[in-house]
């Protein structure tokens, strides 16, 4: 099994529990991790500056495509961020505990 974390950004702490929730629920997801940041970005042709929240959800390779439908379903954004970054290196332990806890 090859395990990955795909990232996305929430405007609200809310939308991205909810995220979350639905993730570990349907077993998509090990783990998501929420953390508050700042973004910087230009958006049809203007310069933000917004809080918001960032996901890591940990899971399996596999579920990508998933994860990314759940989040374009649930997500309130016209473009948000969804990112695939590679696990390069983890211990045995974690990547069982990722295996055992997604489909």
């Amino acid at each position: 099994m090859k395990a990955i974390i795909v990232q996305t950004t929430c405007s609200s702490k809310e939308e991205a529990k909810n995220i979350a929730k639905v993730l570990i629920e349907e077993k998509l997801a090990a783990c998501v991790q929420l953390s508050k940041i700042e973004s910087f970005y230009n958006w049809k042709e203007e310069f933000c500056c917004d809080n918001e929240t960032l996901l890591n959800i940990k899971t399996r390779k596999d579920n990508f495509e998933k994860i990314k439908s759940k989040i374009l379903e649930l997500h309130s954004y016209d473009l948000p961020e969804i990112i695939q970054l590679d696990i390069a290196n983890a211990s045995e332990e974690y990547l069982k505990f990722i295996g055992d806890n997604t489909i």
